[in-house]
């Protein structure tokens, strides 16, 4: 099982983020959740990231539920420490945690200086792409919906 994390906002407005589920490599969308941020109230993409990293695994370990093989961050080095961060405040550290940046898809791993990057037509690679890009779908259409709902409260 992989779980991923996304951000979406545009300069900090309307912040929102997402998780989805994938299990034995499809997605698992009953699983998928979505999170308004609720503790930073500006563009901090990291900071978000830290919120609802701290938010999933606080109410997995709550009601003691089986944690995910592997966390997916979307993002880079800083995205990825501030997930990690939000596992430590927790008391977790046996979990597996990588982000994959789109720029030059390279994949950050904890305790390596520098991100590995897989050829582009490693299966590993696509795997984790797919991954992403479907929790990246998720959280700029929660961030539509809820943009497009302002919009109509706004013109009244």
């Amino acid at each position: 099982e992989i779980e991923s994390f996304d951000i979406s906002n545009i300069a900090g407005a309307l912040r929102v983020g997402s998780m989805v589920k994938f299990k034995n490599g499809m997605p698992d969308k009953k699983q998928y959740r979505l999170y308004k941020i609720k503790t930073v109230d500006y563009a901090d993409d990291p900071a978000m990231i830290n919120e609802v990293v701290k938010r999933r695994y606080a109410r997995l370990k709550e009601d003691n539920l089986k944690r995910p093989e592997l966390v997916l961050i979307d993002g880079g080095g800083a995205q990825l420490n501030a997930a990690l961060r939000a596992l430590s405040e927790l008391g977790i550290s046996d979990m597996d945690v990588i982000s994959l940046a789109k720029k030059n898809e390279e994949i950050y791993i904890p305790g390596e200086e520098k991100p590995v990057v897989l050829d582009k037509d490693s299966s590993a690679l696509k795997m984790l792409m797919t991954v992403r890009d479907e929790t990246h779908r998720f959280a700029v259409g929660f961030y539509r919906k809820r943009h497009s709902k302002e919009m109509l409260e706004t013109a009244d």
